[in-house]
């Protein structure tokens, strides 16, 4: 199911529906931006130095798994449903089946899984999401099940 079109203020709890799909735009992965995210915030051989990682179990550079995620995370907010009152995770579960590489062009394809409402606050609901970080051969780069906060459309003032 495609994704309802969203309203000029963005996407609202009121606009999503269990199995609507987005699709984002893409990102393409460069080697050097591979290096400068490792060098800072994951500096293993096999994320900073392509001949170092030969011989390495991935045989080669790869992105850290963290370099995907805040990929992922840009396209979702970038290019996703503009959810209207941002993006609340409340925890999730991430894998990464098969490593990111330079020259990956990523997306990202979401899906509305579970809506579940508050019972004591009617006006907002845990929506579960998959994302499935994806390159340009279709090969799963990342798969993420997230649980969002989202609220209700606000109530529009009525005139006397």
């Amino acid at each position: 199911m495609t994704a309802p079109k969203p309203t000029r203020d963005g996407v609202w709890l009121d606009d999503l529906v269990e199995g609507a799909t987005y699709t984002t735009d893409t990102h393409e992965l460069t080697a050097e931006a591979i290096v400068a995210f490792a060098r800072d915030f994951d500096p293993q051989p096999f994320h900073t130095d392509a001949e170092a990682a030969r011989g390495t179990f991935f045989d080669g550079l790869v992105a850290s798994g963290w370099h995907t995620a805040a990929i992922t995370m840009r396209l979702v907010v970038t290019s996703g449903p503009p959810i209207a009152t941002g993006i609340v995770g409340g925890g999730g579960d991430i894998a990464w089946p098969t490593a990111t590489r330079a020259g990956d062009m990523l997306r990202v394809e979401l899906t509305i899984k579970e809506i579940r409402r508050s019972r004591s606050r009617p006006e907002q609901a845990w929506v579960v999401v998959e994302h499935l970080t994806l390159n340009q051969h279709g090969d799963v780069r990342q798969s993420t099940t997230t649980r969002l906060l989202a609220w209700q459309r606000p109530a529009t003032p009525t005139s006397s």
